[in-house]
């Protein structure tokens, strides 16, 4: 069984980009309907074409089964989608650690969040001083949650909480 064990925060800063050492751009689109469950999606990038299905268990911990798919399939399955994202992921190496920036596009810009993926629940994990809220767990941050309510429908909200922190 694949298990991802991953925690996530917003960002309160730039200081992560002196971190970069990667980037790529992401589409991505959801067959499911629901959060409940297994959640199906389709992902693309500028080198290969996914299809994943992942299921919250507890915790910060997921199944995740993920397949490459030939790109014309995955092309036709997500020209059919509806609840997609499109997002810049860069990656980085802080204090030899991997972590992940997600830099929303479209409807969802200007959010970005951090991801850092753990070997088990209870890692101790260094905060970078980029890190601002955790959000681990919080539904409406999700990717999936993301394709079908937008950032930019609920942002005004937000920038109320994230600027009285």
């Amino acid at each position: 069984m694949a298990l991802e064990i991953e925690r996530r925060f917003l960002i309160k800063n730039d200081n992560w980009k002196k971190f970069i050492t990667k980037k790529i751009y992401i589409e991505q689109g959801y067959l499911s309907n629901s959060l409940e469950g297994w959640i199906t999606r389709i992902r693309l990038t500028s080198k290969n074409s996914k299809i994943a299905l992942k299921k919250h268990i507890k915790g910060f911990t997921n199944f995740e089964y993920e397949y490459s798919i030939p790109r014309g399939d995955a092309e036709k399955i997500m020209l059919n989608l509806s609840s997609k994202i499109k997002k810049e992921r860069f990656f980085l190496e802080v204090k030899k650690k991997s972590w992940i920036i997600d830099c929303f596009k479209e409807n969802n810009y200007p959010l970005e969040i951090a991801e850092i993926e753990l070997s088990n629940e209870e890692e101790d994990l260094f905060l970078p001083s980029f890190i601002s809220e955790e959000i681990t767990g919080m539904t409406h941050y999700s990717n999936f949650s993301l394709a079908n309510n937008p950032f930019s429908d609920w942002k005004e909200d937000f920038l109320k909480t994230f600027n009285s922190n």
